[in-house]
């Protein structure tokens, strides 16, 4: 199996002392390629930096996080323009709203995600258009609101590690976005929801990620004693999924690789 881990937070500090370990563990495990999550002013470019010290192996995103959203100036919006210049960027975002943390106050979120929209139109219009990473959690109404006035923009979308309702699924596939499940689905406390409703993702818009160094999925054994995430965890994520689907391992393989590959438009391995 060739997997793709869509989310993977490879910035993070945890993997600066054993990156290329990591790297090794995925390939050992078959994730083959992987998008570095962009974040923040920082991370991006960092992001960036990594993809393209691993070509055709590791891709980057480039944004800034609800969390992050306070630091979402106008110098920060030519910088995340600039980034999206280059071929190693594939998506927009991780852009979006969060109104379960409220790290940053929910009206510099939504102007936030409002001008990473707006990247997103621009590189449509000019035919060199991206899709967007997306993050909602506890914030569906208004992150629907603020979508919906750029109807018609805008290309291909991800709600990457979705934890949210049936109602919310629903709502999402009516858009025709794409779904991005983690080991959230593993967690028998926050999870047990999603095992009952991920059958219900077409095949053509599901995807996977660990979202690593997070999300550690709860139903691995022996668990790390770090307890850090890593991309070698994805094929657990997948024997998970695929159980709940009621399908084979090899088939949920072949179709979340397949449609990571088309949304991202990454090249043939």
């Amino acid at each position: 199996m060739q997997l793709i881990d869509i989310g993977v937070n490879l910035t993070h500090e945890s993997f600066d002392h054993d990156r290329e370990a990591v790297m090794q563990r995925a390939r050992d495990a078959g994730v083959a390629r992987m998008i570095v999550t962009g974040a923040s002013r920082a991370e991006s470019p960092r992001a960036l930096e990594l993809a393209r010290a691993y070509p055709g192996e590791l891709f980057a995103t480039a944004g800034v996080h609800p969390h992050h959203a306070a630091e979402y100036t106008a110098e920060c919006d030519a910088e995340m323009r600039a980034l999206h210049a280059h071929p190693e960027v594939v998506a927009v975002g991780e852009t979006g709203l969060d109104y379960f943390r409220d790290f940053s106050p929910r009206p510099a979120q939504r102007r936030a995600f409002e001008r990473q929209l707006e990247i997103a139109a621009d590189l449509q219009a000019q035919g060199r258009g991206k899709p967007l990473f997306l993050h909602q959690r506890d914030a569906h109404a208004d992150f629907m609101a603020v979508m919906k006035a750029f109807e018609g923009r805008i290309g291909p979308a991800v709600v990457h590690c979705f934890t949210g309702t049936r109602e919310e699924l629903f709502d999402y596939l009516d858009q025709d976005w794409h779904i991005g499940i983690t080991g959230w689905l593993c967690d028998e406390r926050r999870g047990q929801h999603l095992r009952d409703i991920v059958g219900n993702i077409p095949a053509n818009r599901l995807m996977i990620e660990t979202d690593s160094p997070y999300l550690l999925p709860r139903t691995l054994s022996p668990r790390p004693k770090d307890r850090r995430n890593e991309p070698m965890y994805l094929p657990h994520v997948l024997a998970e999924l695929a159980r709940d689907r009621g399908e084979t391992v090899e088939a949920v393989a072949a179709a979340t690789t397949a449609t990571a590959r088309a949304f991202f438009r990454l090249p043939e391995s």
